[in-house]
C-alpha cells in the first residue's frame, strides 16, 4: 500500500516530525527540507519564527554534499513554504527538460 501523507500544501505532501518538515514527494528528483530554528509565542500560541529551507536531491547514489541543491533562511513558516514551492517547481521543471 502506498503512503498517503495526511497533510498537503499546494498538492504536495508535508511530513512533519518535531521541528523538521519534508515537503514534496520522495519519488520526485528533489524535495524541500525545512527546519524550524526558533519559535515565538503569539497570543499564547507557539509559531515558527526562523526557518532554514534546503532543496535536496532524492538520488541516494549522490554524496551528501552533492545532494544539497539550494538553501536559505526565512522568517515564518509561510514564507519558508512559499520559497520551497518556488524552488521545487523550478527544479522539477528543469528535471523534466533533461
Amino acid at each position: 500500500m502506498a503512503f498517503t501523507a495526511p497533510l498537503t500544501y499546494k498538492n504536495r505532501p508535508l511530513v512533519r516530525m518535531g521541528n523538521q518538515i519534508y515537503y514534496g514527494s520522495m519519488t520526485d528528483p528533489c524535495v524541500a527540507y525545512l527546519q524550524v530554528l526558533t519559535t515565538k509565542t503569539v497570543d499564547g500560541v507557539e509559531e515558527a519564527d526562523r526557518v532554514h529551507v534546503s532543496l535536496l536531491a532524492t538520488d541516494q547514489k549522490l554524496p551528501p554534499a552533492q545532494r544539497l541543491l539550494q538553501q536559505g533562511n526565512k522568517t515564518g513558516l509561510y514564507a519558508a513554504l512559499e520559497i520551497a514551492t518556488i524552488w521545487l517547481e523550478h527544479a522539477l521543471a528543469d528535471a523534466k527538460k533533461q
